[in-house]
């Protein structure tokens, strides 16, 4: 009966083809669109970047010049004015309710489209068929979906037509930028939602994205998990894709006790992963012991102690500068710790155009750090010796 569609399917049934249905548009958007298109971390075979673009069509109406750009130009722009979609400047309320018509805004931008918008596909099906009638493909989606499922297919077709505004445009793109945890301090309100990016792809993984823009994959702990990256996986054992980058590996040589040119480069690739190690191993102690050794008068003074001490400064509000800023009147030894850290992530903002003047002032934190009698502090400077761009030849 045409009232039951094609299928004829139970309602559990359809909920699991909904499903299924648009993993396949996220995974459409996480690998090829995102990983692939903007930020080129890998290559894919040509069946199915096009089979991407096809899905797409169908059930986005997206255009992969236009989504291309504007997320190049989001990450070039990140949390400043010019941002197409920043809750930090348009409002979390903003971007998570109108997430989509800021893309569809910024679509019309031609400056963007011309600026950011390079190498993507403009071939005869680009210019006659998909850029030329964006909305004749999830028309055709709409007809799929009613063929295969009855009256029920209309509620299928508009899950598909909202799961990537939703997820994407929407709780991405703002709470992404506004609650969840962060690995790594970098220089935008980017966050992790989640450690298992299984819903959207991996991209719930945001703080490692913007992190590490140019990987391939986005977990980087042990502990988390990235749907998109075992798709890729998948695909390159078929044949169907090959890795460019993925996040560098910060190797380490135990024993090795020389501040050479090799040291510094490879405290440069991983200055990130440098940093959370500087928070966990320096700035968490510390805070700790201090803490402990606090009159109870101004132990409050403590209170988010380790996450503010360890913030990105451009990303601090004037409050947090002034709680900051009360807590090291409290305590000498946090204040040498926050001003090294300072001090640290200074050296390769001034000087990672030129090596030999990064490796000569890295040399003087190092030093400076083993003088300032902290530990901790002490123990860090001690690790930084031992970073090599290669791991330790292995023993014959």
């Amino acid at each position: 009966m045409w009232y039951y569609g094609f299928l004829d399917l139970s309602i559990w049934q359809l909920v699991a083809v909904t499903l299924a249905l648009t993993h396949v548009t996220i995974v459409s958007v996480t690998v090829y669109l995102h990983r692939y298109s903007a930020h080129r971390s890998l290559e894919l075979h040509p069946a199915l970047k096009h089979f991407f673009r096809f899905w797409l069509w169908l059930t986005t109406a997206m255009n992969t010049r236009e989504w291309t750009a504007i997320h190049r130009k989001h990450h070039a722009k990140c949390e400043t004015p010019d941002d197409p979609h920043s809750p930090v400047h348009k409002g979390l309320g903003t971007v998570l309710r109108k997430g989509a018509e800021l893309y569809m805004a910024e679509a019309k931008n031609e400056e963007t489209l011309r600026i950011y918008g390079k190498n993507c596909p403009d071939d005869w099906l680009e210019r006659n068929l998909y850029s030329r009638y964006p909305n004749a493909g999830v028309t055709l989606m709409a007809l799929i979906d009613l063929a295969l499922f009855g009256v029920l297919g209309l509620t299928v077709w508009a899950i598909q037509m909202i799961w990537i505004p939703f997820w994407a445009a929407g709780v991405i793109n703002g709470l992404g930028h506004a609650i969840g945890y962060r690995n790594f301090e970098c220089k935008d309100a980017a966050t992790n939602l989640v450690p298992w990016g299984i819903l959207v792809g991996g991209e719930e993984l945001h703080n490692n994205h913007h992190t590490y823009p140019n990987s391939a994959k986005l977990s980087v702990k042990a502990w988390e998990f990235d749907m998109g990256w075992a798709w890729i996986k998948l695909f390159s054992l078929l044949g169907l894709a090959k890795v460019n980058r993925v996040a560098p590996i910060a190797h380490r040589i135990e024993g090795k006790a020389q501040l050479d040119m090799d040291t510094a480069m490879a405290i440069l690739n991983n200055r990130f992963q440098i940093m959370a190690q500087y928070r966990k191993q320096v700035i968490g102690p510390l805070v700790r012991l201090e803490l402990s050794r606090a009159d109870a008068s101004v132990r409050h003074q403590f209170r988010r102690a380790k996450r503010l001490l360890s913030r990105e400064p451009s990303l601090l509000e004037a409050s947090q500068q002034a709680h900051i800023e009360a807590m090291l009147e409290q305590s000498q030894a946090l204040r040498v710790i926050y001003e090294k850290r300072l001090a640290l992530q200074q050296i390769w903002a001034r000087t990672s155009a030129n090596g030999h003047d990064m490796l000569g002032a890295i040399r003087q934190w190092v030093h400076e750090a083993e003088a300032s009698g902290i530990q901790s502090l002490r123990d860090f400077a001690e690790q930084l010796k031992t970073y090599s761009l290669r791991p330790a030849p292995a023993l014959a």
